[in-house]
């Protein structure tokens, strides 16, 4: 089972054997991919088009257009809806405003600037710990506010390196 949010309006979908069911009523349609991300969709005797444009794994948002409507769809399975539900959603979601050395060891290099605008996923620092190279990056899009170490510092697990805006 997964909710499927569209346009504010939140549909349940399951699926049991061969049958899908949105919202418990049984849905029939036949779906044929014919090109990468484009497919060709059978449903109460209407013939749609349909195309992916973008997957946004993370969110679990994906863009489609079918016809000439461009939809948005946010999937939630079962894990995320229990997530939702005892409130840790909103946890997991929250900013990060700081990086963190994940173990002791020594900063080999620092690779932004104060004020630098960074994405998520670019190189911050390069630590060293137990003889192996390790490349923090970014879990978040964000400018750096503050470094707090320089190249040749020891840090320990936990300490602040790098603050985030």
């Amino acid at each position: 089972m997964f909710k499927a949010t569209i346009q504010d309006r939140i549909f349940t979908v399951t699926g049991n054997g061969n049958t899908t069911l949105i919202d418990d009523i049984p849905v029939n349609a036949d779906v044929l991919e014919f090109k990468k991300g484009k497919f060709h969709i059978l449903f109460e005797n209407q013939s749609y088009t349909a195309e992916i444009f973008s997957v946004d794994k993370e969110s679990k948002t994906c863009i489609i257009k079918v016809g000439n409507s461009t939809i948005t769809v946010v999937l939630k399975d079962n894990y995320d809806i229990l997530l939702q539900d005892i409130g840790i959603d909103v946890i997991i979601g929250k900013k990060v405003n700081d990086i963190k050395a994940p173990m002791p060891g020594m900063v080999l290099q620092v690779m932004v600037e104060n004020g630098q605008q960074i994405k998520k996923g670019d190189s911050i620092v390069v630590l060293e710990a137990m003889k192996m190279e390790n490349i923090l990056k970014s879990p978040v899009d964000g400018i750096i506010r503050k470094i707090h170490v320089s190249i040749g510092d020891k840090v320990e697990k936990n300490q602040v390196m790098v603050n985030l805006d």
